[in-house]
Protein backbone atom coordinates (compact mmCIF):
# COMPACT_ATOMS: atom_id res chain seq x y z
CA UNK A 1 0.00 0.00 0.00
CA UNK A 2 2.72 2.41 0.74
CA UNK A 3 4.19 1.67 -2.73
CA UNK A 4 1.04 2.57 -4.62
CA UNK A 5 0.46 5.62 -2.63
CA UNK A 6 4.13 6.94 -3.55
CA UNK A 7 3.75 6.46 -7.21
CA UNK A 8 1.02 8.99 -7.85
CA UNK A 9 3.03 11.59 -5.83
CA UNK A 10 5.91 11.32 -7.44
CA UNK A 11 4.20 10.91 -11.06
CA UNK A 12 2.60 14.26 -9.65
CA UNK A 13 5.97 16.10 -8.66
CA UNK A 14 7.37 15.10 -12.05
CA UNK A 15 4.49 16.35 -14.07
CA UNK A 16 4.59 19.91 -12.13
CA UNK A 17 8.80 20.21 -12.93
CA UNK A 18 7.87 19.47 -16.23
CA UNK A 19 4.75 22.02 -16.87
CA UNK A 20 7.23 24.63 -15.01
CA UNK A 21 9.84 24.30 -17.21
CA UNK A 22 7.51 25.01 -20.11
CA UNK A 23 5.98 28.06 -18.35
CA UNK A 24 10.01 29.01 -17.82
CA UNK A 25 11.01 28.46 -21.80
CA UNK A 26 7.72 29.82 -23.15
CA UNK A 27 8.90 33.14 -20.53
CA UNK A 28 12.04 33.34 -21.55
CA UNK A 29 10.96 32.77 -25.99
CA UNK A 30 8.48 35.66 -25.36
CA UNK A 31 10.94 37.97 -23.93
CA UNK A 32 13.30 37.33 -26.46
CA UNK A 33 10.49 37.98 -29.04
CA UNK A 34 9.55 41.25 -27.41
CA UNK A 35 13.12 42.64 -27.15
CA UNK A 36 13.67 41.95 -30.36
CA UNK A 37 10.33 43.62 -31.41
CA UNK A 38 10.81 46.62 -29.04
CA UNK A 39 14.57 46.71 -30.73
CA UNK A 40 12.73 46.80 -34.24
CA UNK A 41 11.62 50.05 -35.18
CA UNK A 42 9.45 51.10 -38.34
CA UNK A 43 10.20 53.85 -40.32
CA UNK A 44 8.39 55.20 -43.53
CA UNK A 45 11.41 57.26 -45.37
CA UNK A 46 11.06 58.95 -48.92
CA UNK A 47 13.78 59.35 -51.03
CA UNK A 48 15.09 62.65 -50.81
CA UNK A 49 14.98 62.23 -46.49
CA UNK A 50 17.03 58.58 -47.48
CA UNK A 51 19.73 61.11 -49.62
CA UNK A 52 20.26 63.89 -47.04
CA UNK A 53 20.62 61.25 -44.18
CA UNK A 54 23.20 59.46 -46.18
CA UNK A 55 24.98 62.44 -46.92
CA UNK A 56 25.14 63.87 -43.15
CA UNK A 57 26.51 60.52 -42.21
CA UNK A 58 28.41 59.50 -45.02
CA UNK A 59 32.31 58.88 -43.44
CA UNK A 60 33.39 58.72 -46.85
CA UNK A 61 32.85 62.11 -47.59
CA UNK A 62 33.80 63.54 -44.25
CA UNK A 63 37.42 62.06 -45.07
CA UNK A 64 37.21 63.67 -48.92
CA UNK A 65 36.03 66.94 -47.10
CA UNK A 66 39.59 66.41 -44.54
CA UNK A 67 41.81 66.10 -48.22
CA UNK A 68 39.88 69.61 -48.83
CA UNK A 69 41.09 71.30 -45.78
CA UNK A 70 44.67 69.67 -46.12
CA UNK A 71 44.61 70.96 -49.58
CA UNK A 72 43.37 74.06 -47.92
CA UNK A 73 46.41 74.15 -45.64
CA UNK A 74 48.84 73.38 -48.34
CA UNK A 75 47.79 76.25 -50.10
CA UNK A 76 48.09 78.55 -46.96
CA UNK A 77 51.99 77.13 -46.74
CA UNK A 78 52.92 77.79 -50.52
CA UNK A 79 51.72 81.58 -49.69
CA UNK A 80 53.84 81.41 -46.66
CA UNK A 81 56.69 80.77 -48.19
CA UNK A 82 56.40 84.78 -49.90
CA UNK A 83 57.21 85.91 -46.33
CA UNK A 84 60.20 86.74 -44.88
CA UNK A 85 62.17 84.24 -42.62
CA UNK A 86 63.82 85.41 -39.82
CA UNK A 87 65.83 83.94 -37.02
CA UNK A 88 67.60 84.71 -33.69
CA UNK A 89 69.83 82.79 -31.47
CA UNK A 90 72.28 83.71 -28.33
CA UNK A 91 75.11 81.34 -27.26
CA UNK A 92 77.90 82.06 -24.96
CA UNK A 93 81.45 80.64 -25.73
CA UNK A 94 84.74 80.09 -23.37
CA UNK A 95 87.86 79.23 -24.42
CA UNK A 96 91.00 77.73 -22.60
CA UNK A 97 94.40 79.07 -24.20
CA UNK A 98 97.20 77.02 -22.94
CA UNK A 99 99.93 78.50 -25.75
CA UNK A 100 98.87 82.02 -25.56
CA UNK A 101 102.43 83.87 -26.86
CA UNK A 102 102.72 84.62 -30.41
CA UNK A 103 106.14 85.76 -31.74
CA UNK A 104 105.95 87.66 -35.08
CA UNK A 105 109.58 88.13 -35.67
CA UNK A 106 111.54 90.71 -33.36
CA UNK A 107 107.42 91.30 -31.66
CA UNK A 108 105.92 88.70 -30.00
CA UNK A 109 102.82 89.23 -27.50
CA UNK A 110 100.68 87.24 -25.04
CA UNK A 111 97.19 85.95 -25.38
CA UNK A 112 95.23 86.07 -22.37
CA UNK A 113 94.96 82.24 -20.68
CA UNK A 114 91.06 81.92 -21.45
CA UNK A 115 88.51 84.10 -23.10
CA UNK A 116 84.78 84.55 -22.91
CA UNK A 117 82.19 85.50 -25.46
CA UNK A 118 78.52 85.78 -25.67
CA UNK A 119 77.47 86.15 -29.58
CA UNK A 120 73.69 87.03 -30.43
CA UNK A 121 72.21 87.47 -33.64
CA UNK A 122 69.26 88.57 -35.41
CA UNK A 123 68.70 88.25 -38.97
CA UNK A 124 65.75 88.84 -41.38
CA UNK A 125 66.04 87.10 -45.21
CA UNK A 126 63.81 88.29 -48.63
CA UNK A 127 63.47 86.77 -51.50
CA UNK A 128 63.13 89.18 -53.46
CA UNK A 129 62.75 87.32 -57.33
CA UNK A 130 63.11 83.37 -57.74
CA UNK A 131 62.21 83.05 -61.29
CA UNK A 132 58.48 83.68 -60.02
CA UNK A 133 58.49 80.09 -58.25
CA UNK A 134 56.72 80.88 -55.32
CA UNK A 135 53.95 82.17 -57.65
CA UNK A 136 53.70 79.07 -59.49
CA UNK A 137 53.93 77.25 -56.69
CA UNK A 138 50.87 79.35 -54.83
CA UNK A 139 48.88 78.75 -58.51
CA UNK A 140 49.45 74.92 -58.15
CA UNK A 141 48.30 74.29 -54.80
CA UNK A 142 45.08 76.40 -55.49
CA UNK A 143 44.30 74.90 -58.32
CA UNK A 144 44.96 71.15 -56.47
CA UNK A 145 42.66 72.52 -53.72
CA UNK A 146 39.76 73.23 -56.60
CA UNK A 147 40.51 69.78 -57.87
CA UNK A 148 40.11 68.35 -53.88
CA UNK A 149 36.77 70.03 -54.01
CA UNK A 150 35.69 68.18 -56.97
CA UNK A 151 36.63 65.02 -55.80
CA UNK A 152 33.70 65.91 -52.35
CA UNK A 153 31.50 66.47 -55.44
CA UNK A 154 32.37 63.19 -57.50
CA UNK A 155 32.27 61.06 -53.98
CA UNK A 156 28.83 63.35 -53.22
CA UNK A 157 27.61 61.65 -56.48
CA UNK A 158 28.21 58.09 -55.81
CA UNK A 159 26.72 58.36 -52.64
CA UNK A 160 23.52 59.57 -53.82
CA UNK A 161 23.58 56.89 -56.39
CA UNK A 162 24.22 53.99 -53.86
CA UNK A 163 21.42 55.40 -51.78
CA UNK A 164 19.42 55.56 -54.31
CA UNK A 165 19.89 52.37 -55.71
CA UNK A 166 19.96 50.59 -52.49
CA UNK A 167 16.27 52.66 -51.69
CA UNK A 168 14.89 51.54 -55.37
CA UNK A 169 15.77 47.53 -54.16
CA UNK A 170 14.79 47.85 -51.31
CA UNK A 171 11.50 49.36 -52.97
CA UNK A 172 11.44 46.60 -55.34
CA UNK A 173 11.52 43.69 -52.76
CA UNK A 174 8.70 45.59 -50.88
CA UNK A 175 6.36 45.48 -53.64
CA UNK A 176 6.99 41.72 -54.78
CA UNK A 177 6.31 40.71 -51.29
CA UNK A 178 2.71 43.10 -51.31
CA UNK A 179 2.04 40.85 -54.93
CA UNK A 180 3.28 37.56 -52.82
CA UNK A 181 0.59 38.16 -50.19
CA UNK A 182 -1.93 39.26 -52.35
CA UNK A 183 -1.46 35.81 -54.36
CA UNK A 184 -1.51 34.25 -51.27
CA UNK A 185 -4.91 35.31 -50.65
CA UNK A 186 -6.62 34.48 -53.53
CA UNK A 187 -4.70 30.82 -53.79
CA UNK A 188 -6.29 30.34 -50.23
CA UNK A 189 -9.31 31.05 -51.47
CA UNK A 190 -9.21 28.98 -54.97
CA UNK A 191 -8.03 26.21 -52.08
CA UNK A 192 -11.22 26.35 -50.07
CA UNK A 193 -12.64 26.24 -53.19
CA UNK A 194 -11.59 23.28 -54.92
CA UNK A 195 -11.82 21.11 -51.71
CA UNK A 196 -15.32 21.87 -51.67
CA UNK A 197 -15.60 20.78 -55.64
CA UNK A 198 -13.61 17.66 -54.57
CA UNK A 199 -16.06 17.13 -51.88
CA UNK A 200 -18.74 17.55 -54.53
CA UNK A 201 -17.17 14.74 -56.46
CA UNK A 202 -16.43 17.69 -59.40
CA UNK A 203 -12.86 17.84 -59.34
CA UNK A 204 -10.14 15.68 -58.85
CA UNK A 205 -7.74 15.53 -55.68
CA UNK A 206 -5.07 16.61 -57.74
CA UNK A 207 -6.71 19.75 -58.82
CA UNK A 208 -6.85 20.90 -55.05
CA UNK A 209 -2.89 19.67 -54.82
CA UNK A 210 -2.34 21.55 -57.99
CA UNK A 211 -3.02 25.25 -56.08
CA UNK A 212 -1.52 23.76 -52.99
CA UNK A 213 1.30 23.42 -55.11
CA UNK A 214 0.91 27.08 -56.19
CA UNK A 215 0.75 28.32 -53.10
CA UNK A 216 3.74 26.63 -51.69
CA UNK A 217 5.66 28.00 -54.67
CA UNK A 218 4.22 31.22 -54.16
CA UNK A 219 5.66 30.76 -50.40
CA UNK A 220 8.79 30.13 -51.41
CA UNK A 221 9.29 33.01 -53.41
CA UNK A 222 8.47 35.15 -50.48
CA UNK A 223 10.76 33.49 -48.49
CA UNK A 224 13.17 34.51 -51.21
CA UNK A 225 12.21 38.08 -51.09
CA UNK A 226 11.97 38.29 -47.15
CA UNK A 227 15.41 37.35 -47.04
CA UNK A 228 16.93 39.97 -49.84
CA UNK A 229 15.05 42.30 -47.88
CA UNK A 230 16.37 42.05 -44.34
CA UNK A 231 19.79 42.22 -46.27
CA UNK A 232 18.86 45.60 -48.34
CA UNK A 233 17.20 47.10 -44.92
CA UNK A 234 20.61 46.43 -43.04
CA UNK A 235 22.88 47.92 -45.75
CA UNK A 236 20.66 51.10 -46.30
CA UNK A 237 20.82 51.17 -42.31
CA UNK A 238 24.21 51.63 -42.45
CA UNK A 239 24.43 54.08 -45.61
CA UNK A 240 22.12 56.29 -43.87
CA UNK A 241 23.50 56.19 -40.22
CA UNK A 242 20.45 54.48 -39.24
CA UNK A 243 19.82 51.91 -35.54
CA UNK A 244 20.56 48.34 -37.68
CA UNK A 245 17.01 47.59 -36.15
CA UNK A 246 15.31 50.08 -38.25
CA UNK A 247 12.73 48.30 -40.35
CA UNK A 248 12.22 50.69 -43.30
CA UNK A 249 9.37 51.60 -45.59
CA UNK A 250 9.48 53.41 -48.57
CA UNK A 251 7.03 55.58 -50.08
CA UNK A 252 5.51 55.07 -53.14
CA UNK A 253 7.97 56.78 -56.17
CA UNK A 254 6.55 57.86 -59.45
CA UNK A 255 9.56 58.53 -61.24
CA UNK A 256 8.66 56.29 -64.05
CA UNK A 257 6.76 59.05 -65.36
CA UNK A 258 9.28 61.88 -66.46
CA UNK A 259 9.73 62.67 -69.50
CA UNK A 260 12.57 62.07 -71.67
CA UNK A 261 14.72 64.64 -73.27
CA UNK A 262 17.01 64.11 -76.76
CA UNK A 263 19.91 62.57 -75.92
CA UNK A 264 22.18 65.58 -77.35
CA UNK A 265 21.13 67.55 -74.47
CA UNK A 266 22.23 64.66 -72.05
CA UNK A 267 25.85 64.98 -73.90
CA UNK A 268 25.82 68.45 -73.70
CA UNK A 269 25.18 67.96 -69.77
CA UNK A 270 27.47 65.45 -69.36
CA UNK A 271 30.31 67.81 -71.04
CA UNK A 272 29.69 70.90 -69.06
CA UNK A 273 28.98 69.18 -65.48
CA UNK A 274 31.08 66.16 -64.95
CA UNK A 275 33.23 66.35 -62.39
CA UNK A 276 36.11 64.35 -63.83
CA UNK A 277 36.19 66.52 -66.72
CA UNK A 278 36.53 69.72 -64.81
CA UNK A 279 39.24 67.95 -62.65
CA UNK A 280 41.50 67.50 -66.44
CA UNK A 281 41.29 70.67 -67.13
CA UNK A 282 42.34 71.84 -63.70
CA UNK A 283 44.97 68.75 -63.78
CA UNK A 284 45.94 70.24 -67.15
CA UNK A 285 46.87 73.94 -65.77
CA UNK A 286 48.49 72.20 -63.07
CA UNK A 287 50.78 70.70 -65.43
CA UNK A 288 51.10 73.57 -67.35
CA UNK A 289 52.25 75.52 -64.31
CA UNK A 290 54.35 72.50 -63.14
CA UNK A 291 56.31 73.43 -66.53
CA UNK A 292 56.88 76.81 -65.79
CA UNK A 293 58.50 76.74 -62.45
CA UNK A 294 61.07 74.06 -63.63
CA UNK A 295 61.56 76.77 -66.75
CA UNK A 296 62.27 78.98 -64.04
CA UNK A 297 65.02 77.32 -62.26
CA UNK A 298 67.40 78.73 -65.42
CA UNK A 299 66.57 82.14 -64.22
CA UNK A 300 69.12 84.33 -61.47
CA UNK A 301 68.00 84.65 -57.63
CA UNK A 302 67.87 87.81 -55.92
CA UNK A 303 67.62 88.01 -52.45
CA UNK A 304 67.63 90.73 -49.51
CA UNK A 305 68.73 90.16 -45.95
CA UNK A 306 69.24 92.14 -42.78
CA UNK A 307 71.48 91.05 -39.70
CA UNK A 308 72.32 92.49 -36.16
CA UNK A 309 75.00 91.23 -34.11
CA UNK A 310 75.76 91.22 -30.12
CA UNK A 311 79.20 90.19 -28.98
CA UNK A 312 80.26 90.56 -25.88
CA UNK A 313 84.05 89.53 -24.64
CA UNK A 314 83.39 90.07 -20.78
CA UNK A 315 82.66 87.36 -18.49
CA UNK A 316 79.89 88.94 -17.27
CA UNK A 317 76.72 88.21 -19.12
CA UNK A 318 75.17 91.39 -18.43
CA UNK A 319 76.06 94.21 -21.15
CA UNK A 320 78.54 97.21 -19.75
CA UNK A 321 79.10 99.84 -21.53
CA UNK A 322 82.52 99.82 -23.49
CA UNK A 323 82.13 96.15 -23.51
CA UNK A 324 80.82 94.44 -26.22
CA UNK A 325 79.87 95.69 -30.13
CA UNK A 326 76.23 95.58 -32.24
CA UNK A 327 77.27 95.64 -35.98
CA UNK A 328 74.19 95.82 -38.10
CA UNK A 329 74.65 95.10 -41.92
CA UNK A 330 72.34 94.88 -44.64
CA UNK A 331 72.57 93.35 -48.15
CA UNK A 332 71.55 92.12 -51.41
CA UNK A 333 72.25 88.69 -53.01
CA UNK A 334 72.27 87.86 -56.81
CA UNK A 335 72.67 84.09 -57.65
CA UNK A 336 72.63 82.17 -60.52
CA UNK A 337 73.49 78.74 -61.29
CA UNK A 338 73.62 79.08 -64.90
CA UNK A 339 74.24 75.36 -65.48
CA UNK A 340 70.69 74.92 -65.57
CA UNK A 341 70.84 76.60 -68.92
CA UNK A 342 71.85 72.86 -70.50
CA UNK A 343 70.75 70.33 -67.31
CA UNK A 344 67.41 71.79 -67.00
CA UNK A 345 65.73 71.16 -71.19
CA UNK A 346 65.14 67.42 -70.13
CA UNK A 347 63.21 68.39 -66.49
CA UNK A 348 60.86 70.67 -68.88
CA UNK A 349 60.83 68.47 -71.90
CA UNK A 350 59.67 65.49 -69.12
CA UNK A 351 57.18 68.26 -67.50
CA UNK A 352 55.71 69.39 -71.23
CA UNK A 353 54.66 65.06 -72.04
CA UNK A 354 52.88 65.11 -68.92
CA UNK A 355 50.85 67.78 -69.68
CA UNK A 356 49.96 66.50 -72.96
CA UNK A 357 49.27 62.87 -71.28
CA UNK A 358 47.04 64.79 -69.05
CA UNK A 359 45.26 66.21 -72.22
CA UNK A 360 45.12 62.87 -73.74
CA UNK A 361 43.75 61.34 -70.56
CA UNK A 362 40.53 63.85 -70.95
CA UNK A 363 39.61 62.77 -74.65
CA UNK A 364 39.91 59.50 -73.46
CA UNK A 365 37.37 60.02 -70.70
CA UNK A 366 34.94 62.29 -72.70
CA UNK A 367 34.86 59.17 -74.87
CA UNK A 368 33.99 56.93 -72.19
CA UNK A 369 31.20 59.33 -70.89
CA UNK A 370 29.75 59.63 -73.99
CA UNK A 371 29.32 56.25 -74.42
CA UNK A 372 28.05 55.83 -70.65
CA UNK A 373 25.19 58.42 -71.07
CA UNK A 374 24.39 57.22 -74.85
CA UNK A 375 23.94 53.45 -72.47
CA UNK A 376 22.08 54.78 -70.00
CA UNK A 377 19.78 57.25 -72.39
CA UNK A 378 19.24 53.56 -74.26
CA UNK A 379 18.39 51.87 -71.31
CA UNK A 380 15.88 54.34 -69.62
CA UNK A 381 14.25 54.74 -72.59
CA UNK A 382 13.77 50.76 -73.10
CA UNK A 383 12.51 50.58 -69.30
CA UNK A 384 9.46 53.51 -70.22
CA UNK A 385 8.68 50.99 -73.05
CA UNK A 386 8.44 48.15 -71.19
CA UNK A 387 6.39 49.76 -68.66
CA UNK A 388 3.63 50.40 -71.31
CA UNK A 389 4.29 46.32 -72.79
CA UNK A 390 3.51 45.04 -68.93
CA UNK A 391 0.53 47.70 -68.79
CA UNK A 392 -1.04 45.76 -71.39
CA UNK A 393 0.19 42.21 -70.70
CA UNK A 394 -1.33 42.71 -67.18
CA UNK A 395 -4.35 44.20 -68.55
CA UNK A 396 -4.80 40.65 -71.44
CA UNK A 397 -3.33 38.46 -68.04
CA UNK A 398 -6.46 39.74 -65.84
CA UNK A 399 -8.78 39.60 -68.98
CA UNK A 400 -7.76 35.91 -69.32
CA UNK A 401 -7.57 35.15 -65.79
CA UNK A 402 -11.34 36.24 -65.44
CA UNK A 403 -12.35 34.37 -68.09
CA UNK A 404 -10.60 30.94 -67.33
CA UNK A 405 -12.29 31.54 -63.38
CA UNK A 406 -15.37 31.36 -64.67
CA UNK A 407 -14.78 28.46 -67.07
CA UNK A 408 -13.05 27.19 -64.08
CA UNK A 409 -16.34 27.95 -62.01
CA UNK A 410 -18.92 26.43 -64.26
CA UNK A 411 -16.49 23.47 -64.63
CA UNK A 412 -15.78 24.15 -68.30
CA UNK A 413 -11.70 24.43 -68.33
CA UNK A 414 -9.19 22.44 -66.07
CA UNK A 415 -7.78 23.22 -62.35
CA UNK A 416 -4.27 23.01 -64.69
CA UNK A 417 -5.73 25.53 -66.87
CA UNK A 418 -6.90 27.94 -64.06
CA UNK A 419 -3.51 27.67 -62.18
CA UNK A 420 -1.55 28.57 -65.22
CA UNK A 421 -3.79 31.70 -65.59
CA UNK A 422 -3.17 32.88 -62.01
CA UNK A 423 0.40 32.18 -62.07
CA UNK A 424 0.64 34.16 -65.46
CA UNK A 425 -1.96 37.47 -63.90
CA UNK A 426 0.84 36.99 -60.99
CA UNK A 427 4.04 36.88 -63.23
CA UNK A 428 2.61 40.17 -64.48
CA UNK A 429 2.15 42.07 -61.62
CA UNK A 430 5.90 41.42 -60.23
CA UNK A 431 7.20 42.04 -63.93
CA UNK A 432 5.50 45.65 -63.78
CA UNK A 433 6.70 46.90 -60.37
CA UNK A 434 10.13 45.12 -60.99
CA UNK A 435 10.15 47.62 -64.47
CA UNK A 436 8.62 50.72 -62.36
CA UNK A 437 11.38 50.64 -60.05
CA UNK A 438 14.06 49.59 -62.69
CA UNK A 439 12.87 52.65 -64.91
CA UNK A 440 13.37 54.94 -61.53
CA UNK A 441 16.90 53.96 -60.84
CA UNK A 442 17.94 54.27 -64.74
CA UNK A 443 16.36 57.74 -64.78
CA UNK A 444 18.65 58.37 -61.65
CA UNK A 445 21.68 56.50 -63.14
CA UNK A 446 21.16 58.73 -66.42
CA UNK A 447 21.20 61.59 -64.43
CA UNK A 448 24.71 60.33 -62.26
CA UNK A 449 26.13 59.99 -65.86
CA UNK A 450 25.44 63.34 -66.89
CA UNK A 451 26.89 64.85 -63.71
CA UNK A 452 23.71 66.15 -62.29
CA UNK A 453 22.22 63.86 -59.80
CA UNK A 454 22.71 66.12 -56.76
CA UNK A 455 21.95 69.35 -59.09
Amino acid sequence: MTTQNKKPHHLTLFKAVHHFCLYAVTFVIAGVLFAENANAQDRTITLDEAIKLGLDNSKTLKLSQAKVEQAISEYKQAKDEALPTGKVSYGYNHAEIPANRLALGEESFNLPARADAYLGILSLNQTIFAGNKLKYARESTDLLTQVARLDVTNDKDQITYDIISAYYGLYKVLQSKKVVAQNLSTTDAQIKQAQRFFEQGLVTKNDVLRFQLQRSNIELNGIDLETNRRIINYNLNVLLGLPEGTQLNIAQITEADRMVAPLSNYLDTAMASRPELQQFDLRTKVAETNVKTIKANSLPTLGASAAGYYVDVSSNPIPKSGQFITPLSVGLTLSWNFSSLWTNKNKVTEAKIQREQTVINKSISVDRIRDEVNQNYQSYTMSLEKIKLLQTSIEQAGENNKILESKYKSNIASATDRADAETLLYQAQINLELAKADAGLAYYTLLKSTGKINK
